[in-house]
């Protein structure tokens, strides 16, 4: 039999192509199949674009994989065994495979789940995580925002609906990153003006990639914005 490939989740950053890591371009460079996700239409994924610089042109097999955009838990479970099923059988003869991710492919990605049922469905694949530089590491730096400083506290947090948990890790932190947020936009913003800190809030779309967006916060009530779009909230 032969041995079994190795699994690589590969993350590229946030979207600057420069901020893929030397290991990642390493791996990327070495594997023989590239896999990312992609849309039922068979539009290339974010992470993707970010890599395809760092793919040689023919020299690998690319394998577009489709995450179904439910909460129904019968069709997720079937589409993610058909995933990890697809990459199983270039794994199983002895083939190593990048899944390309945006950010890190160990915080918020589709990555963590692509783990978790393989290491379920088929335990004898190694896998490895290849670090990356997150939108939050990049926002920061595109923004000239200090995440935490000594004792400081900093939040990472998908915003959501919960009006009362957005207000409460706003009060209890000194910096808040909230990832998603175009889905709720209209209540963080409120959220912000009771507790006085809009002018404290900066918000990102696409951030270091060719399409990045830094907008006006006094300008969004109302404005609908792509899914990466991120917030950073700085107390003082």
């Amino acid at each position: 039999m032969n041995k079994v490939g190795t699994l690589y989740g590969v993350g590229v950053g946030p979207g600057d192509p420069e901020l893929i890591t030397v290991k990642a371009f390493r791996i990327l460079q070495q594997v023989p199949v590239i896999a990312y996700p992609k849309k039922r239409k068979g539009s290339k994924s974010y992470a993707h674009r970010i890599a395809e610089a760092f793919i040689p042109a023919g020299e690998k097999e690319q394998v577009g994989l489709v995450f179904p955009m439910t909460k129904d838990q019968n069709i997720l479970e079937r589409e993610w065994n058909n995933t990890t099923a697809t990459l199983w059988e270039y794994l199983r003869r002895g083939q190593d495979v990048a899944f390309v991710t945006e950010g890190d492919p160990l915080l918020y990605s589709t990555f963590i789940h692509m783990k978790r049922v393989m290491q379920e469905q088929y335990p004898e694949v190694k896998i490895q995580a290849v670090p990356g530089i997150s939108s939050i590491n990049g926002a920061a730096a595109r923004l000239g925002i200090d995440l935490a400083d000594g004792d400081e506290r900093v939040a990472i947090v998908p915003a959501t609906h919960d009006r009362e948990a957005m207000r409460k890790v706003l009060e209890e932190n000194d910096c808040v990153v909230f990832l998603k947020v175009a889905k709720v936009l209209d209540l963080l913003l409120s959220v912000l003006d009771e507790l006085d800190l809009r002018r404290n809030a900066s918000v990102v779309t696409k951030v270091t990639s060719d399409e990045e967006v830094i907008w006006d916060v006094d300008r969004l009530d109302g404005l609908e914005l792509e899914y990466l779009t991120l917030m950073v909230v700085r107390k003082r």
